[in-house]
């Protein structure tokens, strides 16, 4: 929660700073309000719980209730939740809370439409690193709202040897030996870009070969190879267009940097639908 809780102070910073000149000026204190927070297109919807402490954070007074689920699928004009409180915390507190949701559902609805591509074939869907700085871990729970799969949080909780990796090395022998005397326990991941890296990777023991930017005839030949051998993830180019073909080849894992990096925001709106006063007490 306290991580949570940087991030939304951040984007409240941001918005706020000094203080809504407007609301301030002219919306009274004793002004409340209910509202409803309404989808403007169909999607998969997540971030609810993050806008909810958005509000939380303005006003602990904000009640927020929920009328759906993150993973929950909406038709356009759908109320995802209903807010009551006072009228300015609630403006205060509008974007940024939308803003969450907008970017999240957006996720969730992309990876989504990645993951019904895959039906039937067995193949999972991996995120991937490519996220919005400092909002990692809300952007991989949007992926898993989705229905994908989390790859590596960060560097500090998975082994991936990359190309970078191993011309510091100077072979994939070398990384991965010197990752096994290290760190026995993990599994090793090795990204090959042909063949005869993929050989070597698995004559060294990686548990994991990462096929990166091969050419469908070329994939193919690989996935073959490793069939039974190691476990397999596909990455490089892959888009919604193209990820069935590469699925019935028969990988394990297929990965995509583009749910998060190219996800489109959904259209989402907050409108008070009353207003009402109450006295100081």
């Amino acid at each position: 929660m306290r991580a949570l809780d940087r991030i939304i102070d951040a984007a409240l910073d941001e918005d706020i700073g000094t203080g809504d000149i407007t609301t301030d000026t002219i919306i009274d204190e004793t002004l409340f309000a209910s509202g409803v927070i309404r989808v403007k297109q169909d999607a998969v919807v997540a971030g609810l719980p993050v806008g909810e402490r958005v509000f939380q954070r303005v006003d602990p007074g904000i009640k927020l209730d929920c009328s759906v689920h993150d993973g929950d699928r909406v038709k356009k004009g759908a109320i995802l939740a209903r807010v009551t409180g006072r009228a300015s915390s609630l403006l205060k507190a509008e974007r940024t809370a939308l803003n969450f949701l907008m970017r999240l559902s957006g996720i969730a609805t992309m990876t989504r439409r990645y993951v019904q591509e895959l039906s039937g074939t067995g193949a999972v869907l991996l995120d991937t690193r490519k996220t919005t700085p400092g909002l990692r871990t809300l952007e991989k729970d949007a992926v898993r709202a989705g229905g994908g799969t989390n790859h590596r949080v960060g560097l500090f909780d998975g082994v991936l040897i990359k190309d970078n990796h191993i011309k510091a090395a100077g072979s994939i022998r070398n990384a991965v030996r010197r990752m096994q005397r290290a760190r026995p326990y993990h599994k090793i991941e090795v990204e090959v870009r042909n063949r005869k890296e993929l050989d070597e990777a698995m004559r060294a023991g990686a548990d994991i070969v990462l096929l990166d930017n091969m050419d469908p005839g070329m994939l193919e030949k690989a996935l073959s190879a490793a069939h039974g051998k190691v476990l397999t993830e596909v990455s490089g180019n892959i888009t919604l267009e193209n990820i069935r073909a590469v699925a019935v080849l028969g990988p394990d894992f297929i990965s995509t940097g583009a749910i998060t990096h190219s996800a489109k925001a959904i259209d989402i709106s907050m409108k008070l639908t009353n207003i009402y006063k109450k006295e100081r007490t």
